[in-house]
């Protein structure tokens, strides 16, 4: 399968008060034609600053990429003009935003704002383009798009918006979709109906998505690989099924002790694991492992050297020295 999208000694800073804060530090990340990437990780991780950076979209000041490369398609991201990336954004590269009632615009209709974009990259004229938002908000599943298509985002409930933000992202072919917590703030039932869409749209298009979450269980029903993220860093990486039968990190293993069904107990007076202590400040980055002062499997070289990435003979990927050359 072809590399979409490849990620080399990522890192991503913001200038504060207290200094200098590595949102994303070192991340190296691959994704695959037509499949779904994972990255999975606490708030505060650094999830949504790399989705941010892959974009070029992070606010400057006070952030900055300060280092790396991001290659999609075999080219420079890192390298474009201002001009030459808003060309990438929405026609080879799009993203679903985390919250669809602010990433809309309130005074436009919805199919103004799908069309925008067609007429952006596609030179449609105004009236194609809009004929082809609505043909959009049905293959999305929003039932009557032809009289949908006039409203404005207040008028659709937060499942629509988020079916409405999809669209946007699609409407293109783009050939890598980054999806930020698309199922956020959404019951179940929207929830699963969410992946669904975008699976169902996916397998059509040919479309690379990376799906952004904080929830295993969304992890574990949409996508064929996953990252594990702490403290601005990957710490693991692995193919789905094989991160959760055999989770090698002890982050990881603690994140699925916390989750009933997966490594924590079931029942109504189940008791789930806790990850002891605190994430280590981003600004203050401790020498050693990140997660050393809340491993239980700490020994003295944790305390000492960073550790590296270390590759398994099936292609497992973990930052922990007790799978390393540690002597």
């Amino acid at each position: 399968m072809n590399t979409v999208l490849e990620i080399t000694d990522l890192r991503t800073h913001f200038d504060t008060e207290r200094g200098i804060v590595r949102a994303v530090d070192g991340v190296d990340l691959k994704a695959v034609s037509g499949q779904t990437l994972g990255v999975v990780g606490e708030s505060g991780c650094g999830k949504t600053v790399l989705a941010l950076s892959i974009m070029r979209l992070v606010p400057s000041p006070p952030g900055r990429i300060a280092g790396g490369s991001v290659l999609l398609n075999g080219r420079e991201l890192l390298d474009l003009s201002p001009e030459e990336m808003r060309h990438v954004r929405g026609r080879e590269i799009s993203m679903i935003f985390q919250e669809p009632m602010t990433s809309l615009n309130p005074v436009f209709r919805i199919g103004e704002q799908i069309a925008e974009v067609m007429q952006l990259h596609q030179n449609l004229s105004r009236r194609e383009a809009l004929a082809c938002s609505v043909e959009m908000l049905r293959k999305v599943g929003i039932s009557s798009p032809e009289t949908r298509v006039k409203d404005y985002p207040h008028q659709m409930s937060g499942g629509m918006r988020q079916r409405v933000m999809i669209a946007i992202a699609l409407a293109c072919r783009p050939r890598l979709m980054l999806a930020d917590e698309p199922t956020t703030a959404l019951d179940v039932t929207i929830q699963a109906q969410m992946l669904d869409l975008i699976g169902r749209l996916q397998s059509e298009t040919g479309t690379s998505v990376i799906l952004i979450t904080h929830d295993l269980g969304v992890i574990a029903e949409a996508t064929r690989d996953v990252a594990v993220m702490y403290a601005g860093q990957i710490v693991e990486c692995s193919p789905t099924r094989e991160l959760f039968s055999a989770p090698l990190h002890p982050y990881t293993v603690g994140l699925m002790g916390s989750m009933p069904g997966l490594g924590g107990s079931t029942g109504r007076n189940a008791l789930l694991s806790v990850i002891p202590g605190t994430v280590p400040s981003l600004c203050n980055i401790p020498t050693g492992c990140r997660f050393k002062d809340r491993c239980p499997d700490i020994f003295s070289t944790c305390r000492e050297k960073e550790p590296v990435m270390t590759e398994n003979s099936t292609g497992h990927f973990v930052r922990c020295w007790k799978y390393g050359d540690y002597r």
